[in-house]
């Protein structure tokens, strides 16, 4: 955007634990790289000013930006653009708009960010509907998951789209160098599924991509592929389900090692052990999901995000603008038009 120096936008007051952990995530980033990129604190000035000062925080490279107005969980996906215009989402994106910074992150409201970020950016020339990607560990390393949520009824060229995008981003941000996909169905055989999904079927087998065909729900963590492509309805199940297990697993485990002495004992020598195997299963570690197809970069986060998980989406939103991955994308989808 013709600035040598890229500056992050990041909604101060989204989240179940913003201001707070979203201002210690943002310094914490800002620390790690030494002020790599500028932040720009989006949110109430009064508020973002005071938390700033109990920090300590001179020396870190960030401005703050006001916006009167928070949108919270239970505000319908359209608030940020009709009752609530000086909100923290609607601002930070904006600023995004007219080349004040080159990302915007939030831990706020989902659909207020998806609605907002496409609107008022726009999509991508190319893109039908922007689809958001959701990361799960698996045998071989991560997965990416297209659609999570943000596209309940698609068409199979959406669904081609968004394996397009999954690619590109799987190739650029998790350095695969040539990513399988598989379309989720519920065999592998070509002539299952919807006719959708059949014709989609058609299309990736067609195409230039790594299409290494039918995959079912065991195959997401089994490692089959790199990219696995469904329609929002599904991904967003999917992705919820997934949210679930680490908790199941932690809380099934407990209970075993509670039943004897022996078995407690045994447990406390391998806290540190499960703890290291269930990392991949923490969302912190992926911070955030990347909304794909919108003229700019939206990282979104869990509600409950962390400072941890603040600061890795802050650093994705850096990578994702360092990387062209926009331009990229709009190379592969305009070219197959």
């Amino acid at each position: 955007m013709g600035r040598a120096n890229i500056q992050i936008a990041v909604d101060v007051m989204g989240g179940d634990f913003a201001p707070r952990n979203v201002i210690d995530g943002a310094l914490e980033a800002l620390r790690e790289t030494n002020n790599r990129f500028e932040i720009i604190f989006v949110g109430p000035e009064a508020t973002v000013l005071e938390e700033l000062r109990q920090r300590q925080s001179n020396g870190f490279s960030y401005r703050v930006v006001n916006a009167s107005q928070v949108i919270d969980m239970h505000d319908g996906a359209t608030a940020a653009l009709k009752q609530k215009r000086d909100s923290s989402i609607t601002v930070g994106i904006t600023l995004q708009k007219e080349s004040k910074a080159d990302a915007f992150v939030s831990a706020g409201n989902t659909g207020a960010v998806m609605s907002a970020s496409t609107l008022i950016l726009g999509r991508i020339e190319g893109v039908g509907r922007p689809t958001i990607g959701a990361f799960f560990p698996n045998e071989q390393g991560v997965c990416l998951l297209v659609d999570a949520g943000a596209n309940v009824d698609c068409k199979p060229q959406h669904l081609y789209e968004f394996a397009v995008m999954g690619s590109i981003y799987a190739r650029e941000m998790l350095r695969y160098e040539h990513p399988t996909v598989g379309l989720l169905n519920i065999g592998e055989e070509a002539s299952k599924g919807s006719e959708a999904v059949k014709e989609t079927y058609n299309l990736l087998k067609n195409s230039h991509l790594n299409f290494v065909g039918n995959v079912e729900g065991r195959d997401i963590l089994g490692g089959a592929v790199q990219v696995v492509v469904c329609d929002g309805f599904v991904g967003n199940i999917i992705l919820k389900f997934g949210e679930s297990i680490p908790a199941f697993f932690k809380s099934a485990v407990k209970q075993y090692f509670a039943k004897h002495k022996f078995k407690r004992i045994l447990g406390a020598f391998m806290r540190g052990t499960m703890r290291n195997a269930l990392k991949s299963l923490d969302y912190e570690e992926y911070g955030g999901v990347p909304l794909l197809g919108i003229n700019g970069v939206s990282i979104i986060g869990h509600g409950k995000s962390t400072p941890k998980a603040i600061k890795n989406m802050i650093l994705k939103a850096e990578e994702m603008v360092r990387k062209g991955i926009n331009q990229r994308i709009q190379e592969a989808l305009v070219v197959t038009r």
